[in-house]
């Protein structure tokens, strides 16, 4: 028997684990801080609810991991943590809206694999369910950009919209057969280049338009206006209505979006029009978000609007307007370990080093915990060099020597690690110490 893990799927070392619980409760605490209650969904669904026709749409599936029950009934790992929300509020009609609910959970994709993507990894999602309102794009953007000010990142955030999209299509008048590979196509434009994007449309046998080299030129613009401008002057020249439609509409959104997070003092996000998304249900502002001079050259954040999916979802006559955005823990954890120089080893704050006072130690050890400090023993006999090298190895900031001739003083030694010094105090002040 060879022991290796799945491919794209990896164990998670104390460090690492201690590193991403950190991420994570940086990112839930800003959830809640903008008001996002936590929800839980099960980690395997029905397959026909992960291939329902509005689900994630051709791509996605294909990475879908598939499994049979014993009563041969079809499953499959969920792939994100859209779907099963938009499943929890068909069978949940009742919900107040806006809801707005974050999730914190495992998902699977049987992708290809690089540098912080994998094929097992945990998502963090906010959505607000119910609300049309461009502010309710806004708060997901500017909720980003706080949660990467708290983990010191350095991050681009790139805005577009899926009626922008469908009016550089109408104004190409692109084929509704030919749109989704277009889109896909689109996307591409800043990795390969507008030559071989055109190469690209030809190979799927879409032919290269009369306008596409200039508006690929065009597209790549960071301000909407100008881009809205050609978009208008390529209507009037085929005779199409703009004005009041929604391809106007889709750049009026995003400049009012623009305009919420200019006024917040936020300048790491702008338009760009190249920006697609691969998941077919986006009807709207479609967002991601990139990190900075970072070897991680995939978005760590996307997301976007998609008020038609959950109505269209659930077979029923019922319009949920709904926007959201997802972080990938995987890739942000990679450039928090690129980034830092030293890692914490372990979760422990005071190592209890006992010299023939077991029975005692033991007793302090727990008054400490009930403090809420994280207290380890050393249980084996060991002379205080040594146990002093195991606190130092494993990074433990304090040691606490406790023998007969501290306990008779009911005092306890406390030594900081880091700078040697020693304090005689009684376990109340050592408290008082953590709680300073």
């Amino acid at each position: 028997m060879k022991l290796q893990n799945p491919r794209g799927m990896n164990d998670l070392s104390p460090e690492e684990s201690i590193l991403r619980n950190k991420i994570i409760e940086t990112i839930k605490k800003t959830f809640e801080n903008y008001g996002f209650s936590p929800l839980e969904t099960p980690i395997v669904e029905r397959f026909d609810i992960l291939s329902a026709k509005y689900a994630g749409g051709e791509e996605i599936l294909k990475e879908t991991f598939k499994l049979k029950d014993q009563g041969k009934r079809e499953l499959g790992l969920r792939y994100d943590l859209t779907v099963p929300l938009a499943r929890y509020v068909g069978m949940n009609p009742q919900i107040k809206l806006p809801f707005k609910r974050y999730q914190i959970g495992t998902v699977y994709r049987d992708g290809p694999i690089k540098l912080g993507r994998v094929r097992e990894f945990v998502q963090c999602d906010v959505d607000i369910i119910g609300s049309p309102s461009n502010l309710a794009d806004a708060e997901l953007l500017i909720l980003a950009a706080r949660v990467f000010e708290k983990l010191n990142l350095k991050v681009e955030i790139k805005i577009n919209s899926r009626k922008i999209l469908n009016a550089i299509m109408e104004a190409l008048d692109i084929p509704d057969m030919d749109k989704i590979e277009f889109i896909l196509s689109l996307d591409k434009l800043e990795k390969i280049g507008a030559k071989n994007v055109i190469y690209d449309l030809k190979k799927k046998k879409i032919k290269e338009y009369k306008e596409m080299g200039r508006l690929l030129s065009t597209v790549k613009i960071k301000e909407p206006d100008e881009l809205k401008n050609y978009i208008r002057k390529l209507f009037e020249k085929k005779k199409k209505k703009f004005e009041n439609t929604e391809y106007e509409n889709g750049f009026d959104e995003i400049i009012e979006i623009l305009s919420y997070l200019k006024n917040l003092n936020i300048k790491n996000a702008g338009f760009n029009g190249t920006l697609a998304r691969g998941l077919s249900y986006y009807t709207g502002v479609v967002f991601e978000v990139f990190l900075k001079n970072s070897e991680i050259k995939s978005s760590v954040v996307g997301g976007g609007r998609y008020d038609e999916m959950i109505g269209k979802f659930l077979e029923n006559k019922s319009y949920y307007p709904a926007t959201g955005i997802s972080f990938g823990i995987e890739p942000i954890m990679e450039a928090v370990k690129i980034d830092k120089k030293e890692i914490k080893k372990t979760v422990t704050e005071i190592y209890i080093v006992p010299i023939n006072t077991l029975k005692e130690s033991l007793d302090i050890a727990e008054r400490l915990r009930k403090e809420d400090i994280n207290v380890d023993v050393a249980f084996d006999k060991k002379n205080i060099g040594r146990s002093f090298e195991y606190a130092d190895r494993m990074n433990i900031p304090y040691a606490v020597i406790i023998g007969e001739d501290e306990l008779k003083k009911n005092k306890i030694k406390l030594k900081d690690m880091k700078s040697g010094k020693e304090e005689m105090l009684s376990v109340k002040d050592v408290v008082k110490k953590f709680k300073g």
